[in-house]
């Protein structure tokens, strides 16, 4: 597979080669690794063609070990999966034009800018796709392995990745309809006809197995395209512009591969697989979450393990809680890390409703099967919020009401078709400033600051990494008239700051963007310095009251620990907390945030929070034991 790239510098490792050296005995998988991945691959395709994948998946990786010098070698030998992630990680979520500047290309304006603001902050840079694509702001791939020209090119991939850690997308649920992929299928190419799933009738999928496949919108399952042997009905989970990729065919599978090990070598410390819950597809089932599914991810995992043990896969699954945590496997199989897609709209909803009831009930219930799993914790994205995280969580009553008050404040809810006809809420979009506080209030400034913050305090208080999107860094509100221009309701979320504007910002100490940001980056150099949100330290979720979100985090080893509360109300709180079972007789805790001193007596604590007030109060804790991490 070409590559463009110059010389991919990584962050505090060896380089791979520009070109593989064959000059030493060929790699060979081991017996354990070969019967590993066979398992997965019978379990896709008859052994016959089982065994020609594992071939030439063999050959992809050996041709990816022969990039590696002998200094990588020795440096992969010496990672402990138990500190891929620490609680020094913070991610940054933007395209790869929210930055723009007249005189640099945009991915070279990011750098500079992170580079300037959140170097020691912010870990890793997850660019979202910065593919040439067709549609979908990204998500509608032409080429895999190129870098959109408007956006720059892979030595600007290469310099951000001296400074920060790289989150790549493999969107590798679809392609562009105008890919040279699918023209090589419309073309005819005997090649490229298994590469897409197609039909000669449009009403070749009965109405039965239709109602049973999940959908992530209402556009039609199957598309009509013209091809040189006649029409065809290809399917198209998500746009007539992204046409599903055939898993079905072990060719395509190889292909994914040697892609995903092509990122790697360009930089890539984290692998987002978009949209994986559609990977495979099979009549008679809901085509989601499938054992093929799994399978394939598992397959990708085991690649990376021999190939590039350092890098993670995340999956990007916008689906209810329990099915969204099963992509973890069995905590050393599958993904090393999973969008906790709960947890946006149970924040939200907390803070509407003034009551975390929900919310701490949920998270009390988080737990990563392993140690070398963790939660990816955001609240806002590109997309905007998703809700199907909440349901099974949150009644139908209460999504619906939290998108009615999303729409109050000029927001927008788009819709997924349920297979009997009807549609319901599947993502609100809108910022996450604005799906907070209504741009016509009375409320003052600082009031719907310290809302906005006290949100992401717990984001940053659970366990796991957290993610922040770059318009939800500064605070950003709604775009409306970016919607009524192209047409997109995602759109609401993704106006792009001009370098010199947002420069002048933060600036000027008086205006939003300077005080949100200052104070954001304040709570994360208390976090990023303390041991007790390192994402495998013990969480415990105290359910004290309905208006405090309350969570324990104790170092790993040690009695260290900082205990997060968090008022989700307007209103002065007063709280009687009991921590008998982690503190006997006098202590002493200092708020992290504010510096202000509090005295535990007899295992309670007394005081009293503001409205939307944040504290972490650090201290001596006993660890809790093994029956209260379950519970």
């Amino acid at each position: 597979m070409p590559s463009t790239l110059e010389e991919c510098v990584r962050v505090a490792r060896p380089l791979y080669r520009l070109e593989p050296d064959y000059s030493t005995p060929r790699w060979r998988l081991s017996e354990e690794h070969r019967a590993r991945m066979m398992a997965r691959l019978e379990l896709l395709y008859p052994a016959e063609q089982a065994e020609e994948a594992l071939h030439d998946i063999e050959r992809v990786i050996a041709v990816h070990q022969a990039h590696k010098t002998t200094e990588l070698v020795a440096a992969e030998s010496r990672f402990d999966p138990r500190d891929r992630f620490t609680e020094k990680d913070v991610i940054l979520i933007t395209y790869g034009d929210l930055l723009v500047s007249e005189d640099r290309t945009p991915l070279r304006t990011l750098a500079d800018v992170a580079t300037v603001f959140f170097q020691g902050l912010i870990t890793t840079l997850h660019i979202l796709p910065f593919f040439p694509y067709s549609s979908d702001r990204g998500f509608a791939v032409l080429s895999f392995t190129e870098v959109d020209p408007a956006l720059g090119s892979w030595q600007d991939i290469s310099e951000i990745g001296k400074t920060f850690r790289l989150m790549f997308d493999g969107v590798f649920n679809h392609m562009s309809s105008q890919s040279r992929w699918f023209r090589e299928f419309v073309n005819g190419n005997p090649h490229y006809q298994d590469y897409f799933i197609s039909f000669s009738s449009s009403d070749a999928i009965d109405d039965d197995h239709l109602s049973l496949i999940l959908r992530p919108r209402t556009s039609s399952l199957l598309s009509e395209f013209d091809t040189l042997n006649g029409p065809r009905f290809v399917w198209t989970t998500f746009s007539r512009d992204q046409v599903d990729l055939n898993f079905k065919n072990p060719k395509v599978l190889s292909e994914i591969v040697e892609i995903l090990l092509f990122y790697v070598r360009h930089c890539a410390d984290v692998l987002r697989l978009d949209a994986v819950t559609y990977l495979w597809s099979e009549l008679g089932t809901s085509c989601a979450h499938l054992e093929e599914t799994h399978a394939c991810i598992k397959l990708m995992r085991d690649v990376l393990d021999v190939a590039a043990p350092e890098v993670a896969l995340i999956t990007e699954t916008n689906v209810p809680h329990v099915d969204n945590v099963s992509y973890f496997g069995n905590g050393d199989d599958e993904a090393q890390m999973v969008y906790n897609f709960a947890l946006p709209p149970l924040v939200l909803q907390a803070f509407q409703q003034g009551d975390a009831t929900k919310l701490s009930r949920w998270a009390n219930t988080l737990e990563a099967p392993s140690e070398t799993t963790t939660f990816f914790n955001f609240l806002d994205s590109h997309d905007g919020i998703g809700v199907m995280g909440a349901r099974g969580i949150l009644t139908e009553e209460e999504i619906l009401a939290m998108a009615q008050k999303v729409e109050e404040h000029d927001g927008l809810v788009s819709m997924k078709a349920n297979g009997d006809g009807s549609v319901s809420p599947y993502e609100l979009n809108v910022t996450w400033w604005s799906a907070l506080n209504r741009e016509t209030t009375e409320e003052s400034e600082e009031l719907q600051i310290d809302r906005f913050l006290a949100s992401r305090a717990i984001a940053l208080s659970l366990r796991g990494v957290p993610g922040i999107y770059l318009l939800g860094l500064v605070g950003s509100r709604n775009d409306v008239e970016a919607v009524d221009r192209n047409g997109s309701k995602r759109d609401i979320n993704r106006t792009a700051l001009k370098e010199e504007e947002l420069m002048a910002l933060f600036s000027d100490p008086t205006t939003v963007t300077a005080r949100i940001t200052r104070r954001l980056i304040y709570m994360l150099e208390k976090r990023t310095a303390h041991p007790a949100f390192h994402p495998a330290a013990p969480q415990c979720v105290l359910e004290m009251s309905p208006f405090l979100f309350a969570v324990l985090r104790i170092e790993r080893e040690g009695r260290t620990g900082v205990l997060a509360l968090i008022n989700v109300t307007s209103e002065l709180i007063s709280a009687a907390i009991d921590l008998s079972r982690y503190v006997s007789g006098e202590s002493r805790l200092i708020d992290l945030l504010g510096e202000e001193a509090f005295t535990i007596r007899d295992g309670n604590l007394n005081l009293s929070l503001e409205p939307y007030q944040t504290l972490w109060l650090e201290g001596e804790f006993a660890q809790p034991d093994a029956e209260e991490l379950e519970n």
